[in-house]
């Protein structure tokens, strides 16, 4: 699948080529996610451009244009090579120049303006971090598309991020005037996390004529413009699989239970490390079920209750949280709440003996309280035989 992205290098067109500061052209391509970048329709791998720039030195300005080779003739064969100027350095990159049969198939072309100017609509830092909290939960099997992709989802004011693996569901939203939606590979935001953190303004957009369908995702920044292609399928209706109803509720410090959950780590056999956790009289309690260790943390707490969750599942929900985190269960078998700063992250319990034995009482109650009871039969009402009035003499 080929990316397109476009970068607006700020500079001074000069004939058929342009002029630019070193150190703005650096910076730009230094953010690009692409393999290679087009110039002059020529195709140059990206890294060993922005290698080759660094190690210039001689002058702050870079100029760079087409040429069919030196004055000295060595280079003229003919052939369209790119040019570049840095004081008293002189070069003549080819076609595919740093281009190897393992370079990705991604690209990125070169706008060159005097001033690029973007009206941001999400804050930059926001979204970069909004879409770190949504990235890890993706899916990573390839025969699940779907589950492999970020859905934005734009309407109601909001931009909202969505993210499962079919064990875990991320979502958080930001505020956004807009509408339209876009389900976009894992694998084709990487790096942009990076890119947003450096980047100074950002504006998301969608394009297509029907904002109820999938469409292209536009991110703006001030120095390059990503742009998507949204991959075919249909979302699972997410907001269906966000529990609502709780007994039992736990406000803690992640950064302390994330140290009290690399300890049971190491106390663990395997790779996968199950927790037991207890919300009980002002504490969270962590216990290896093999009765090896525990570790208790300060809570605020509402209401008593036990679950059984994988270890890095676990640990992975309070990194993505961070500070403090409201934590909320109904019982031993039912999805688990985290949610932190209009974060919110659903994980799947691991089912236990105890947990089962819950479920089935449960399921036993609510069907005894859902059969219709008979009503009671009416009882006949005895009547007594009158008696014979008694003759008035």
């Amino acid at each position: 699948m080929i990316k397109l992205e476009q970068l607006n290098i700020v500079g001074k067109r000069s004939g058929d080529g342009f002029v630019a500061h070193k150190a703005a052209l650096v910076s730009t391509l230094s953010r690009a996610l692409s393999a290679r970048v087009v110039l002059m329709d020529l195709n140059i791998g990206l890294k060993g451009l922005l290698g080759y720039l660094k190690a210039l030195g001689g002058s702050n300005v870079v100029k760079m244009i087409p040429s069919n080779g030196s004055a000295s003739g060595s280079q003229a064969n003919g052939h369209k090579r790119l040019k570049v100027i840095c004081g008293s350095n002189t070069s003549y990159l080819a076609d595919n120049e740093w281009i190897g049969d393992k370079t990705p198939l991604t690209l990125c072309e070169v706008r060159v303006s005097p001033s690029n100017t973007v009206i941001p609509n999400v804050g930059a830092s926001e979204l970069a971090e909004a879409l770190a909290r949504v990235l890890p939960f993706t899916a990573r099997e390839d025969n699940r598309p779907v589950l492999q992709c970020v859905l934005f989802k734009a309407g109601d004011g909001k931009l909202t991020l969505v993210s499962a693996d079919g064990f875990r569901l991320a979502i958080i939203g930001l505020d956004y005037d807009g509408e339209g939606q876009a389900l976009i590979n894992r694998d084709d935001l990487k790096g942009v996390v990076n890119a947003l953190k450096r980047a100074k303004r950002a504006r998301v957009s969608f394009e297509s004529e029907d904002v109820t369908k999938a469409s292209s995702l536009i991110i703006d920044t001030e120095l390059i413009r990503y742009k998507w292609v949204s991959v075919d399928g249909s979302y699972p209706d997410y907001e269906k699989l966000i529990p609502t109803e709780f007994n039992t509720f736990a406000h803690f410090d992640t950064v302390e239970a994330v140290k009290a959950v690399n300890s049971l780590k190491v106390l663990s056999d395997s790779k996968a490390y199950p927790i037991d956790l207890t919300i009980s009289d002002g504490k969270l309690v962590m216990a290896n079920p093999d009765d090896k260790g525990q570790a208790d943390i300060p809570a605020d707490t509402l209401g008593q209750g036990f679950v059984r969750i994988d270890g890095q599942y676990f640990a992975d929900a309070l990194r993505a949280c961070g500070g403090m985190v409201d934590f909320k269960l109904n019982n031993a078998y039912s999805p688990m709440l985290f949610t932190a700063n209009g974060y919110q992250l659903v994980v799947m319990p691991m089912l236990t003996d105890k947990a089962n034995q819950q479920a089935k009482a449960d399921r036993e109650a609510a069907k005894t309280e859902a059969e219709p009871t008979e009503p009671a039969k009416p009882k006949k009402a005895k009547h007594s035989k009158a008696k014979e009035p008694v003759a008035v003499a």
